[in-house]
């Protein structure tokens, strides 16, 4: 199938129709952003959907499939799938791979290095300390992933690819000191923002010494040796390493283990744009929060952005990008170009520094630059992000994003709600970038 013809398709049914996306992908059970990720190419619904398509928007389902074909870039995801002890993971590992192989990826699995290193004889304790260990782990871990990577782009039965990483090296940070971390970075000449947001989502279970202690046990890991209570620091800690990344969710034991599974492969399908669930991003406009608490909380990391809008020439919306911390930043190149009055394509890229400068050149003087601290906040296991803009001193913005339209959102008590913006352009960055 030809992405951008099935897509055009696509959406001239769709209108004929007079259904919007959000009313479509009510119909065939599934988001509006899964609709429009089938429209502008981004992700394909299986066979089964293709049949449902046809018959919600009378089409017929042999011009579906008989779209011409055409060579397309291979997408490939890459996810860590985390969490603290006795969380899940092998049997979530199990979930997926069968969820997501019905779902047409080539599904493929880094397996848990400190596992791998413990049980083969290197550990904290044969070593004579927990650095050189960690050295080790992330050395293999980073060669592992980069093994895993060049595999997927040689895949030739999909031309979607799911790689699934047991644990990320991030995870590394839940057992180090901060000084040891920083020393590891430095010896092994990498930056915590690069390692960070290499990863596209990032999904943690909690672990059952938290909500579900009957349920902990150190029986099904030979490597696992912590008590439920240090089972529970250790989930805060990684809970703590891991926000500040673009799209990290926690999946708690709030209901019984069958649905939490049936949660991280929601979440999972949320974020590859797959018909499971609905995803619902809501934005907030709030009091200026007190910045102080925010910095003192574990489970809150501060992100610098800088968005700068470029010169087009032919209506598109093009924008650059530069997202990190402490002097180690990662750049994006985004384009949103105009197919219809109704439909733009997104395209998003990710540059090297040197292109993100070169592209700088081109900046739109009529809009102002973006700039923005963004605090990543982990809050009763929904995963807020709080936008300061240095020109606002008395407001701000929250977005969270839920994968239930029921869901309570949990703000803290120092987080004041003005009122709920989600659909107000008047708080979308391209109006900000007015002047």
């Amino acid at each position: 199938m030809n992405d951008y013809k099935f897509g055009e398709f696509i959406c001239g049914a769709r209108m004929k129709k007079g259904l919007s996306q959000n009313k479509l992908g009510e119909l065939l059970g599934v988001s509006g952003k899964a609709v429009s990720k089938w429209e502008t190419g981004k992700s394909k619904p299986h066979i089964d959907m293709i049949k449902r398509l046809s018959a919600v928007l009378d089409a017929d389902v042999n011009t579906l499939l008989d779209l011409p074909t055409a060579v397309t870039e291979k997408q490939i995801s890459k996810i860590v799938i985390t969490g603290g002890p006795c969380a899940g993971k092998t049997t979530g590992m199990s979930w997926i791979q069968n969820a997501f192989t019905e779902m047409g990826y080539a599904v493929i699995f880094v397996p848990e290095t400190a596992t791998e290193l413990i049980s083969g004889g290197v550990a904290p304790w044969t070593l004579g300390n927990n650095f050189d260990y960690q050295l080790c782990q992330i050395k293999l871990q980073t060669e592992k992933e980069k093994i895993f990577e060049e595999a997927a782009r040689k895949i030739y039965n999909s031309d979607k690819v799911l790689i699934v990483c047991d644990r990320g090296i991030i995870d590394n940070k839940a057992y180090m000191t901060e000084g040891e971390f920083k020393s590891a970075l430095q010896v092994l000449g990498l930056n915590e923002v690069e390692l960070r947001d290499n990863y596209d989502a990032v999904f943690h279970l909690v672990t059952a010494a938290k909500g579900a202690e009957e349920f902990y046990t150190l029986a099904n890991n030979n490597a696992r040796t912590e008590t439920a209570r240090e089972a529970a620091v250790l989930d805060d800690k990684l809970i703590a390493a891991w926000t500040g990344h673009p799209h990290f969710r926690v999946i708690d034991n709030s209901s019984d283990f069958e649905k939490k599974m049936k949660k991280l492969v929601a979440e999972i399908s949320s974020f590859l744009g797959e018909p499971e669930p609905y995803e619902i991003e809501r934005k907030f406009l709030i009091e200026y929060p007190d910045i102080k608490k925010l910095k003192e909380n574990p489970n809150c990391k501060s992100i610098e952005i800088i968005q700068t809008y470029l010169n087009s020439d032919n209506g598109d919306e093009i924008r650059v990008r530069q997202r990190g911390e402490n002097g180690n930043y990662i750049y994006f190149k985004t384009v949103k170009k105009r197919v219809s009055d109704i439909k733009r394509v997104e395209i998003e890229k990710r540059l090297t520094k040197d292109e993100y400068l070169t592209l700088l050149m081109e900046a739109d003087t009529r809009k102002r630059q973006i700039r923005k601290t963004r605090y990543c906040l982990t809050y009763r296991n929904q995963y807020f992000e709080i936008d300061i803009y240095p020109f606002w001193t008395d407001k701000a913005v929250a977005e969270i994003e839920l994968s239930d339209e029921n869901e309570e959102i949990n703000f803290p008590d120092y987080i004041k709600v003005i009122k709920e913006v989600t659909d107000d352009e008047a708080y979308k960055n391209a109006s900000l970038a007015r002047i």
